[in-house]
């Protein structure tokens, strides 16, 4: 044999080598709780993209389990998938048990609508509370490395100051499911000081809207939407009749309530960042705190206004009372989440409404598509 075939039959040997190596190498796996939720799933396809490992839990209460066909079709890999309530402290503990290799978890899984809380407000406290304590007493017993948090700008309340800074004090909470995420926060720093191998990133995001670019996945709320954009889209798309704007005398530039509204695939993006940082142990401090947002208030009115540009269409809206626990105006202060996690939200409100407003449209066609057949 010469030389030069030799040579070829060796590389070839180290190059088959390599990629068997590289197939038995262990991904890193993240729980993603309530991963088939609006955030959720784009966080999934986001991780995905980067090549962890995804498991989701979800009890499929505010969700539908076709989204697993649209991260599929993105990714092109069909996450693990179990369906539990996490509030069942028994079938929490057999999942961890099971899925003992997982590295960090992302926890999702919690109502969010600010209306409903206000009226039922012990089913928020229940069930926001019980599932990220079972979570976090497996955490203990799992020795999983850390924890990213879905927290929210409600914590704030009406903040004394804007934008809002990740150091402005904890006002009281306008709503229950406020409250439960200033609980959970509290939790989470008593349960992080016992348990210093633990690490455990709050994220306070603000507004999210929008969808992934190809329209395959998106906002897609159960019953009558609690929150504004897909209420416009669904509204625009001739679902519902007319939007209602809730409330045109607040204290802002046109007397509409004032939010920072984010992509959801920017945010979905933070929490890889996130979960990168707890797992290659570059957190400062053991529980750390970011603001997500753009930056910038948009009120009601403009978002109507902005949408209707994107898309051109026209909508149907009326004001109406104001609403039990909105705040009046709320938008971040983003500067410690840009320069420490090197994360900024990149997606512009137009771009971002079009987004909504395709996924609508893929949506309603091929849900019309499949009622025929």
């Amino acid at each position: 044999m010469s030389k030069s075939v030799a040579k070829i039959k060796n590389i070839k040997l180290i190059n088959i080598r390599q990629i068997l190596k590289y197939k038995h190498m262990k991904k890193t796996k993240i729980l993603v709780t309530g991963g088939t939720g609006y955030i959720g799933s784009h966080t999934v396809v986001e991780l995905q993209n980067k090549g962890f490992e995804v498991v989701i839990v979800d009890n499929l209460s505010n969700s539908h389990i076709e989204v697993l066909d649209g991260i599929t079709e993105i990714t092109g890999i069909r996450p693990t998938f179990e369906q539990f309530d996490l509030c069942d402290s028994e079938k929490t503990k057999n999942f961890f048990t099971k899925h003992n290799d997982i590295d960090a978890i992302i926890h999702f899984a919690a109502f969010k609508a600010v209306g409903e809380s206000v009226e039922k407000p012990l089913m928020y406290y229940r069930n926001n509370l019980d599932s990220l304590i079972n979570i976090l007493e497996n955490i203990q017993l799992s020795g999983i490395k850390g924890l990213v948090f879905s927290s929210s700008c409600t914590v704030y309340g009406q903040p004394d100051e804007l934008p809002v800074t990740e150091i402005a004090p904890i006002q009281k909470a306008m709503s229950p499911y406020g409250n439960t995420k200033q609980i959970a926060e509290e939790i989470i720093t008593d349960f992080i000081n016992v348990n210093p191998n633990s690490k455990a990133i709050a994220l306070r995001y603000f507004n999210p809207i929008g969808a992934h670019k190809s329209a395959k996945i998106g906002e897609l709320p159960i019953g009558v939407p609690n929150n504004l954009v897909p209420f416009i889209t669904q509204t625009a798309i001739g679902l519902r009749e007319q939007l209602s704007v809730f409330g045109n005398d607040y204290n802002t530039v046109d007397g509409t309530c004032i939010r920072d509204y984010i992509n959801v695939v920017d945010l979905a993006k933070a929490h890889v960042v996130a979960v990168e940082r707890i797992i290659e142990n570059k957190t400062k401090f053991n529980f750390e705190v970011f603001n997500l947002g753009t930056g910038n208030g948009s009120s009601v009115f403009e978002i109507i206004n902005s949408f209707e540009k994107a898309t051109n269409q026209k909508l149907n809206y009326k004001v109406v009372a104001r609403r039990a626990g909105d705040i009046e105006k709320v938008f971040a202060d983003t500067r410690f989440a840009n320069e420490e996690l090197g994360w900024k939200a990149e997606i512009s409100l137009d771009e971002t409404l079009l987004s909504a407003w395709n996924w609508e449209k893929y949506y309603r066609a091929k849900k019309s598509l499949l009622n025929k057949e």
